[in-house]
Parts: C-alpha cells; sequence; structure tokens
C-alpha cells in the first residue's frame, strides 16, 4: 500500500481523492499541492467538515476521525512531494498544464513513484509525452464525489507497466473502489457514455424540454442528464469533452451549441416529472436509449472495456438503473434494430453494431476469472449489494464449474468474494416476497436456489471457499458447501435468517452439523440467535483450515489448499448424526432483538428431524419443506415486509 500520496489540485475533486485515501488508509501520509493557499485551506476545512459529519451519522468514532486529519498537509511548493511514492494529479483539463505539472512532479520524485492523472478524456499517451519513465504512469479517472462513489477508470496505457495497472486494481479494490479497466482513448468509456448522453439530450430541446427529457429520461436513470448538469455544473465540461471527440472521431459528436449559452436548466429533480405527450416521450425515449446502444456496441467492437465493467460502471458510477448491455439483453431484438436504425436516420455516423447483438450478451456479469497455477479462481463481483447472491450470478458460478471441472488442466477452484468487506452477503430475497404463504412454491424456490450446491456435493475436483470478509446466511451456506475454507483474520460468518422469521432453506439446518459435528452447539448459538462465528474461533472448531493476513495472502492459501486436494476431499455424513439438546432460551438474538417464537420452534424441528434423516438428500428435502413451512407464517410476512421498509421487525404481534 503506498505510505505517501499527493494530490495535486485542491479544486473540486482533488480534496475528494485525497480524503478518500485517508479513510480507507488512516496512517498514510496526504500532501494536497495547489498554487493557491486560500484553495489549500477550503481543502483542509473540507476534509474537517466531512469528518465532523461521518462522526454525527456514527460513519467513524473518535479516534477513526483523528486519524484522517492526521499526517494532512497542504503546500503551494512542489518540494514538499519529494518522498511521496504516488502522486495524484487533479487538475483542470488542460493538456499544457497538465505536461507542466507532471514536469514539476518528475523533477521531484523517485524514479520508482507511481504517477496518474484524473482526466476525464484526456489520453495517456498524449499527457505524458513529455515524461522520462513513462512505464509508472497512467490514468486514474475518479468520479464525483470520489470520497464515495466506488468507480475509478484505470487506462491501460501502452508504455505503463502492466504491473502497475495490476498494482493500481489491487489498491482500489482494498480500498473500497472498484476499478473498472479501459484503454486509452479519448473519454475513455463511461465518460463515452455520460458525455454523448447528456449531448444527445442538448440535441432534443428542439422536440421537448430540459424538463420533459429529464422525466422522459428517469424511466432509465436516477437522475436526468440535465439535473447532473446542473448538479456537477457541467456544460463546459461536455464541450470540452465532445468537441476532443468530434476532432478525432467525426462531426456527430460535436456539442450541441446550446450548451455555450445556458449556465442552469429548468428541470425537475429525480423523483419529480412533468407529464409528457406519449409521442414526444416516445421519440425522446428512442434517442436516449438508440445513443445510449450505440455508445455500448462502439465500446465493445473496440475493445475499449469489457461488458461486466461498462454495465457495472454505468449503473455505479452514472446511475444509470441498468447498464446498456442489460437493456440490450431485456428488450426484443426487432425493438433494439428499431431504436438502432432510427438513430441512424436522425444522427448519421453514430457507431452502430459491427455483429449480431446477441454477440454482445455472451459473458459473465457478475463473477471474475482468473488462473492461478492451474486453479480457476472464481471472484464474487456484485459490491453494490456485498456481493450477494441472485439467480444470474448462482447460474454463472455452475457454468464456469461445469466446463471446467472436467479439464485435466484445471486443479480445481477457489470462490472468494470482491473487495474486503464481504465474501458473499447471503442470497436476494428476489422472488421470495411472492411465495409468502405458498408452502410448496417457497419449498420449490428453497431447491432450486440449492442448484450449485447440490453439484459442489457431487464434485470430484476440490473446491475452496476464500472467505475476504463476511459471510452471511446464504454466503455461509455456498462456503460450507466449498470442500475447505480459508479466511482472513477479520472475516466472520453469521446465520442471521430466524431475525426475518425465516428458516435459512439451502443446507445451513443439514451441512454444518454433518461436517463439524463437534462444533453442534456453536451452531445452535448461530442458528437460533444469530451469533457471529469469528474467523479465529472457526479455526479453532476446525471450520476454517488456515487464516491469512490479506487478500493476497488468502489466495495464495486457497490456491495451495486446492492442491493439497487435488487427490481427493472429505464428503459431507451421508448418515445420521447425533446432537446436543437444545438448551431453553429467551426468544432474542445475541443483539437483544425479539425474534418469534414460531419460527424458533420451527426450525429447532427441522434440525433434530434433518439430523436423524439417513442421507444428506434427505435431510435437505427436510430444510427444503421447513423453509417452506417458514413462508407460511405471519412471522414470514412481518419480517420480510419489515426488511424492505428498513425497519426492525415487530414479532411480539404475529408470534
Amino acid at each position: 500500500m503506498p505510505r505517501h500520496v499527493a494530490v495535486i489540485g485542491a479544486g473540486a475533486i482533488g480534496p475528494d481523492i485525497g480524503y478518500y485515501l485517508k479513510s480507507a488508509l488512516p496512517e498514510l501520509k496526504l500532501t494536497i499541492i495547489d498554487i493557491s493557499q486560500a484553495a489549500i485551506d477550503a481543502a483542509l476545512s473540507r476534509f474537517a467538515d466531512y469528518t465532523r459529519k461521518a462522526l454525527a451519522k456514527g460513519k467513524m468514532n473518535q479516534q477513526q476521525a483523528a486519524a484522517v486529519m492526521l499526517q494532512v498537509q497542504g503546500s503551494t511548493d512542489y518540494d514538499a512531494i519529494k518522498a511521496c511514492d504516488w502522486v495524484i494529479e487533479a487538475a483542470t483539463e488542460n493538456l499544457t498544464l497538465k505536461r507542466r505539472i507532471f514536469a514539476e512532479v518528475e523533477a521531484r520524485v523517485a524514479v520508482d513513484a507511481v504517477i496518474t492523472s484524473n482526466t476525464s478524456s484526456l489520453p495517456a499517451e498524449r499527457i505524458f509525452a513529455e515524461l522520462r519513465h513513462k512505464a509508472r504512469a497512467t490514468v486514474t479517472h475518479f468520479f464525483a464525489p470520489a470520497w464515495r462513489n466506488p468507480a475509478v477508470e484505470v487506462i491501460e496505457y501502452s508504455a505503463a507497466a502492466p504491473e502497475l495497472v495490476a498494482w493500481l486494481r489491487w489498491v482500489f479494490c482494498n480500498t473500497g473502489k472498484l476499478p473498472l479497466v479501459t484503454k486509452d482513448v479519448p473519454c475513455f468509456m463511461l465518460d463515452r457514455i455520460f458525455d454523448n448522453w447528456c449531448n444527445e439530450a442538448a440535441m432534443l430541446l428542439d422536440q421537448a424540454s430540459a424538463a420533459e427529457i429529464d422525466s422522459v429520461a428517469s424511466e432509465l436513470v436516477h437522475a436526468g442528464p440535465f439535473f447532473v448538469l446542473n448538479l456537477a455544473r457541467g456544460n463546459p465540461i461536455i464541450t470540452e469533452t465532445n468537441t476532443l471527440q468530434a476532432d478525432e472521431e467525426g462531426e456527430h459528436y460535436r456539442p450541441a451549441l446550446i450548451f455555450r449559452s445556458v449556465d442552469q436548466w429548468l428541470t425537475v429533480a429525480p423523483g419529480k416529472r412533468v407529464e409528457v405527450p406519449a409521442a414526444k416521450a416516445a421519440a425522446v425515449r428512442d434517442r436516449l436509449l438508440g445513443i445510449l446502444l450505440s455508445q455500448a456496441v462502439d465500446i465493445l467492437d473496440r475493445t475499449i472495456g469489457t461488458p461486466a465493467d461498462l454495465d457495472l460502471g454505468c449503473c455505479t458510477a452514472l446511475g444509470f438503473k441498468a447498464g446498456p448491455v442489460a437493456l440490450l439483453r431485456d428488450m426484443p431484438n426487432t425493438e433494439a434494430q428499431r431504436i438502432l436504425e432510427r438513430l441512424a436516420l436522425e444522427r448519421p455516423g453514430m457507431p452502430m453494431p459491427q455483429r449480431e447483438l446477441s454477440a454482445y450478451l455472451r459473458f459473465e456479469r457478475h463473477v471474475l476469472v482468473d488462473d492461478l497455477d492451474g486453479v480457476k479462481v472464481i471472484t464474487l463481483r456484485r459490491p453494490e449489494a456485498l456481493n450477494a447472491l441472485h439467480d444470474e450470478m448462482t447460474d454463472e458460478i455452475l457454468a464456469l464449474i461445469r466446463r471446467y471441472e472436467d479439464d485435466p488442466a484445471v486443479t480445481g477452484f477457489v470462490i472468494t468474494g470482491y473487495g474486503t468487506k464481504a465474501f458473499c452477503a447471503g442470497a436476494d430475497i428476489g422472488r421470495f416476497p411472492s411465495m409468502l404463504d405458498n408452502r410448496d412454491a417457497a419449498a420449490q424456490y428453497s431447491r432450486d436456489c440449492s442448484r450449485l450446491l447440490v453439484h459442489l456435493d457431487a464434485m470430484q475436483k476440490p473446491v475452496v471457499a476464500a472467505l475476504n470478509g463476511m459471510a452471511l446466511g446464504g454466503g455461509f451456506e455456498l462456503a460450507m458447501r466449498c470442500h475447505a475454507l480459508v479466511a482472513t483474520e477479520q472475516s466472520w460468518m453469521q446465520l442471521p435468517e430466524v431475525s426475518l422469521g425465516i428458516l435459512p432453506g439451502i443446507g445451513a439446518m443439514v451441512v454444518p452439523y454433518r461436517r463439524w459435528p463437534l462444533a453442534a452447539s456453536t451452531f445452535h448459538a448461530m442458528l437460533r440467535r444469530c451469533e457471529k462465528l469469528k474467523a479465529r474461533q472457526a479455526l479453532s472448531l476446525g471450520v476454517v483450515d488456515a487464516l491469512a493476513k490479506d487478500s493476497s495472502e488468502l489466495i495464495a492459501l486457497a490456491v495451495a489448499r486446492v492442491q493439497a486436494l487435488a487427490h481427493g476431499h472429505g464428503r459431507i455424513a451421508d448418515a445420521p448424526v447425533a446432537l446436543p439438546a437444545f438448551e431453553p432460551m429467551a426468544a432474542k438474538s445475541a443483539s437483544g432483538m425479539a425474534l418469534s417464537p414460531t419460527t424458533l420452534a420451527l426450525l429447532e424441528r427441522a434440525v433434530q428431524q434433518a439430523a436423524q434423516a439417513p442421507t444428506l438428500a434427505a435431510a435437505l428435502e427436510i430444510g427444503y419443506l421447513a423453509f417452506g413451512d417458514s413462508a407460511c407464517t405471519a412471522a414470514a410476512r412481518e419480517g420480510i415486509t419489515a426488511f424492505g421498509e428498513r425497519r426492525a421487525p415487530d414479532f411480539a404481534a404475529v408470534g
């Protein structure tokens, strides 16, 4: 990790970048450079304001807030950066200025110090053309507000060392960011979407008002283009970036002239809308969708970014409700063709698909796949949901395992989570609310959700779960079906289902007792009281095989475990197992939350019956049926409703 970082530019985004880094790495020394002492003072004041707000909201304690403010300094003298191991430039979008800044930087820092530019549009090849040591430089494009928005584009600049891009991805991932790798082209990936989306909205002003366009756009985004332009004071940015694209790639990208004459747009806030006549709304919708699809296929045809990064970045950084590739997938092929053909007529020159539309849909959306010493490392990547399982992710994992489990070059698999917070925060509720009061449908849903886990049970090749953070509910149920578990020292496991008035339906009432019978009393407490199982205790119980200090060590440990199990691994007991009795307890969780006595009674009965079942399959079936029973209780309805309403459930009235 970096020890001393300098951020050059104390304007809008520079201090936010610094605050993100200090929040994630409290021991970091941070230097903010600017030509204006007043700007530096304002940046330091902003730091203090951010920490006060974080304290007031309970997101930091006093010690953490003090650490964020410690070792933060500002200077108008470039000599203050001499000891830095990473310098991030966040000055105005001016090529001449940026080159001058980097000449000052390179004259002072060590030859192995990392140098990056926070530009939204200027290619790295041009920015760093005059550097002597180009291999340590590239673009890292942050999105506002940089202290909170997780997205950051990391540019694969041709002169940059591959290990630099890998290091930046690793640093960002481990400090709470979502690095998206793109080619070194003007506007990179996400600004091509955003800038042309906004420019197209302005082009539509001869047909509709800004408020009407934002109202139609609200179907696709959380905030319309004109509202966002007002918020970001973005009119000059669109003029600048689209002029660059037009000069490079054609007149169809030329910015709308109106951007030069308007400061603020008369529009509506998110959640508000004005009525738009149907024909006008259809024309606006077609054009906005058309430009979105056009830019997406161009990005993918030119391999500027990957489809998974494109969709995730659009949702995370830009506030789209669904990424453009997901939109393409979910609309009829004929409708997509019609929208693109209309765009081609109305906006000649805009990129059109170079392949069949179906060809853009073949990729893994929610997992990353790496090869390491003959082991496939599958990373669950849904950072917006703490890597929670849903049907698409489950099917992607299962498809990958099926694709490679008979490949002699593959020794086995590691499953881990993205980032440092979560291995997997359980399973999305998904379709379950519609199954309340329907025992058979809920039980079948439980069976369906177990399709990956049942496959793991029967596998010959080893699969190791590498817990990089919390493993909750269905996430822990996935981990316990892997053939071994390793974890970071900070990881923990929990089965919180009874706090929702339901039961854990895909194995937690069965599998842990058959795999680790000596830890049965611990699992009793986890299931009935939602007690957490921390990694070190899990190691002492034999649930976890080994602990790692950090994520890098974790993956190496998991790969070594796969290789150790290559010639055989244990199976879950396919016979009855003895259980200790359930001790009487108050219907409260370990945190003091009131629980449903009805749900607890269902759970205890299911655990006892499953332990007596003659086979694993029969025991799992008892669990599925018990989950179905829990779906028919008033407690389940109250728990799921409360979850959706973001309130604590009240089980006192329902039992």
